[in-house]
């Protein structure tokens, strides 16, 4: 790290809760502050909610894989090989990640299922902070809704980016050669400048991979769009699932910005999951490195 910080009394892969106070029955909430996986007494329909927790694994590996940062370019592109591309994703990746110290910012959670089981709705706004390389902290803001949702749903999801910031867990999962087999699309020039579409399929069954595209920015060589579902159906019960993921410039890096999965359930039903990144702050950065001419 070119930024040595003095050591913190807080571990690595720690995740706070911190809740508002809720009342039910009208007496106070008892529970602030923890998180909760009731085991006894699930409701019949957690046989069709409960895989989606599974599935949210996935959308902790689509929804923040290494930072990217914006280079300022009015350099004309020209197309360039496959072997190049990726190789400038990969170098590029690395070098913004160590760039990124901390972070601040604010997710809105939302949940829409409905099918045989009945119409279920959530809600949850949750603060994130990150301190590099692997620390997180959430606190959850608001709640509304299904109470199941939210315990076993979104509340798995934050815990599910713990042990994806573990260090066993990072290597096994970077959108690089050693884990993805790349292929190119297409080339395509936006509005919004020049992409590379790529196709990426995974070496491996690892919970965190997925398949389908990747849009890489023709300067920056940062992934800008993800259309992708998981490598393995993580449960029998989910038939189908797509995830999208987009991305939007903060200062000089692009972080995600919003990201929407629909999951078709094999019983009947459909899951609507979404996510909304709001408020980013950089508190944290070093200057970035210096690229050269590719």
């Amino acid at each position: 790290m070119p930024l040595i910080t003095p050591p913190s009394e807080t571990p690595h892969h720690v995740i706070r809760f911190v809740e508002p106070e809720r009342r039910i029955n009208h007496e106070p909430c008892r529970d602030r502050g923890k998180v909760l996986v009731h085991r006894k007494n699930i409701p019949c329909c957690s046989i069709v909610v409960g895989p989606l927790t599974l599935l949210c694994i996935v959308l902790v590996a689509i929804g923040e894989p290494l930072t990217h940062a914006q280079q300022d370019t009015g350099a004309e592109h020209i197309p360039l090989a496959l072997e190049r591309v990726v190789k400038n994703l990969e170098e590029r990746a690395r070098g913004r990640t160590h760039a990124l110290h901390q972070f601040e910012g604010t997710r809105v959670y939302r949940l829409q299922y409905r099918g045989l089981f009945g119409d279920r709705d959530a809600e949850m706004v949750v603060r994130v902070a990150y301190q590099s390389p692997a620390t997180k902290e959430f606190t959850v803001i608001s709640q509304r809704g299904s109470q199941f949702i939210i315990d076993r749903i979104f509340k798995k999801l934050l815990e599910s980016e713990q042990e994806a910031l573990r260090p066993e867990n990072q290597e096994p999962t970077i959108l690089n050669t050693e884990n993805y087999v790349f292929g190119l699309a297409r080339y395509e020039e936006t509005s919004d400048g020049a992409r590379y579409v790529l196709s990426v399929l995974p070496k491996s069954k690892n919970k965190f991979l997925y398949r389908g595209q990747i849009w890489v920015d023709a300067v920056d060589f940062a992934v800008v769009r993800i259309e992708a579902e998981p490598a393995k159906s993580p449960s029998f019960w989910i038939k189908k699932s797509m995830i999208e993921q987009t991305y939007a410039k903060v200062n000089n890096f692009w972080l995600p910005a919003h990201s929407h999965t629909e999951t078709t359930v094999r019983l009947g039903g459909l899951a609507v999951l979404s996510i909304e990144y709001n408020d980013y702050k950089i508190t944290k950065a070093d200057p970035l490195p210096a690229w050269g001419t590719q």
